[in-house]
């Protein structure tokens, strides 16, 4: 599972993708509309300025904007930013390595073995959804309903 840190950068994120090209958005405003509490919204939006998704202005005018068009932005980037991998067991991980204490062999392990093919699905799904997508979906989702009559009374 994912955790509330990038529950609330993707609601920052798809706030921003929602904002015209150029113009920059205030945290205060972005952890208002998302109802994230503000420092820990700037403690993601820096983790994500820093891994290369975000870019900020300084100053009147100033705030928050995407790096690249919202359709150049993986969930996968971003859930690796700031969850780090994303395999799904430590001993198939590249930057969190860690060997189970319960296996005897890693090399015929049939739990490691099966979690790598998960793991290379898992990746290639990730890698390629984007931000778009989400936003996408979102708006495709509040049309369909939108347009559904309750007869109830």
């Amino acid at each position: 599972m994912i955790t509330k840190k990038t529950k609330y950068a993707f609601k920052a994120l798809i706030h921003l993708a929602k904002t015209p090209i150029g113009q920059q958005v205030l945290i205060a405003d972005l952890a208002r509309d998302g109802n994230i509490p503000k420092k820990f919204l700037e403690f993601i939006l820096l983790s994500l300025r820093k891994g290369g998704l975000l870019l900020s202005k300084v100053g009147r005018g100033g705030g928050y904007y995407l790096a690249h068009h919202p359709s150049k932005i993986t969930i996968g980037s971003i859930v690796r930013i700031l969850e780090g991998d994303i395999a799904p067991v430590q001993c198939l991980s590249t930057t969190n390595y860690a060997r189970c204490e319960e296996c005897n062999d890693e090399k015929t392990c049939g739990i490691r073995l099966t979690m790598a093919d998960v793991n290379v699905v898992l990746s290639e799904v990730m890698d390629s959804l984007t931000l778009a997508d989400m936003v996408d979906r979102s708006e495709a989702e509040q049309n369909r309903l939108s347009k559904v009559v309750d007869f109830s009374i």
